[in-house]
């Protein structure tokens, strides 16, 4: 029986194994007498199948003919710990679950409330309020809670930690997170190796995590001197297997970097969110405020908590690039004032001409950040 396979691209996905590319398909799909329905976005595949013409079937005869073609990858991970299971946390399961890259994820949350949560997502094979329970044996350990939690947290479960493995995070800041964590996973002899995937959404939470969420994004990986150069590369295929794509930086230079193109954003969104939408404004304001103003505020909707510790984890870098901001606005104030034509048009059209080149490179992200 030969059938064509219109695969839609995301009902599979593909992860690098050196020098092979690997195809990971979903546990069953539907068959019909002719063909195989997966999407509206078809790839055609060409394969003599032995199995029935009935609607459903199991991958084990499907297999049979697919593995002769591309083999199933061997799980890069024996155990994944996700220490927090929100956007990120449950994002990142969803990936490693949906790509095979471990032969277990398992999840620490807070509340029982949050176990159902992420067995419904299907982001973790075992979520759990222990914490020593979720990070024993696992050879990653993922940090996916607010900044200022990630201290306490390493200390509580330096005992449970397994020699050799890495412990790494998703914080939006590297510096100071850095200098506090690795030294506690020396301790334990693990080792700590910062990231900041530059992904994320306005939604909260392991109901609003998708498999797809780091496809395309940047992942920053910020080791030291003390940093082990094979774990580094294996921290960085991770995030290439869940779609990323991995930059190495110094911890000072990434927070040097985000204080700029990040943070200094957020501060700005959030500003507008308030002086435009206050309460002190005629009712009518909120009225007159569309598309641009949306978009221009979108990240402002970003967790209140997160952006506070963001804020004060790297305030002096923030301090100094928010004072040139106020300069600059500062002089279009000054342009204004005196009705300086030519200043004011050449603000608009210079900022224009570096956006419009800055977009033309297609590094963009989806990220709220």
């Amino acid at each position: 029986m030969t059938i064509n396979l219109p695969v839609a691209s995301e009902q599979w996905s593909t992860i690098s194994r050196g020098r092979h590319r690997f195809i990971v398909f979903p546990s069953f799909i539907n068959i019909g007498p002719s063909s195989l329905c997966y999407g509206s976005q078809p790839r055609n595949l060409r394969l003599r199948l032995p199995v029935p013409s009935k609607t459903h079937v199991p991958l084990f005869h499907l297999f049979s003919a697919l593995n002769r073609l591309y083999p199933p990858p061997v799980p890069q991970w024996d155990k994944i710990a996700l220490v927090g299971v929100g956007l990120l946390g449950g994002s990142l399961g969803l990936a490693a679950r949906e790509r095979r890259l471990a032969g277990r994820v398992f999840g620490y949350v807070r509340r029982n409330a949050s176990i159902a949560e992420c067995e419904k997502a299907g982001a973790v094979d075992k979520a759990d309020t222990d914490l020593w329970r979720t990070v024993e044996n696992a050879d990653l350990v993922v940090l996916c809670t607010p900044i200022a939690q990630m201290a306490e947290l390493t200390t509580k479960m330096l005992s449970a930690l397994k020699p050799g493995c890495i412990v790494t995070d998703v914080g939006s800041v590297k510096g100071s997170v850095v200098a506090e964590l690795e030294p506690l996973a020396a301790g334990a002899k693990a080792h700590f190796i910062g990231s900041h995937p530059m992904a994320g959404a306005e939604k909260m939470g392991v109901l609003a995590a998708r498999a797809n969420l780091f496809e395309g994004a940047m992942c920053v990986v910020t080791p030291t001197a003390k940093s082990p150069a094979k774990l580094v590369t294996r921290l960085e295929e991770l995030w290439r297997d869940v779609g990323g794509k991995p930059l190495r930086l110094s911890p000072d230079l990434h927070d040097d970097l985000v204080s700029r193109s990040s943070h200094l954003p957020h501060v700005v969104a959030a500003e507008l969110a308030n002086y435009v939408l206050s309460p002190v404004h005629p009712k009518e304001q909120g009225m007159l405020c569309a598309t641009g103003f949306r978009d221009t505020t979108r990240i402002a909707s970003g967790s209140p908590e997160m952006w506070r510790d963001i804020s004060l984890s790297n305030r002096k870098n923030l301090a100094r690039v928010l004072g040139v901001f106020i300069e600059d606005l500062q002089e279009f104030q000054h342009a204004l004032d005196n009705e300086d034509v030519k200043i004011i048009e050449e603000f608009f059209a210079k900022a224009k001409e570096r956006r419009d080149a800055w977009v033309a490179q297609a590094t963009t992200t989806t990220s709220p950040e």
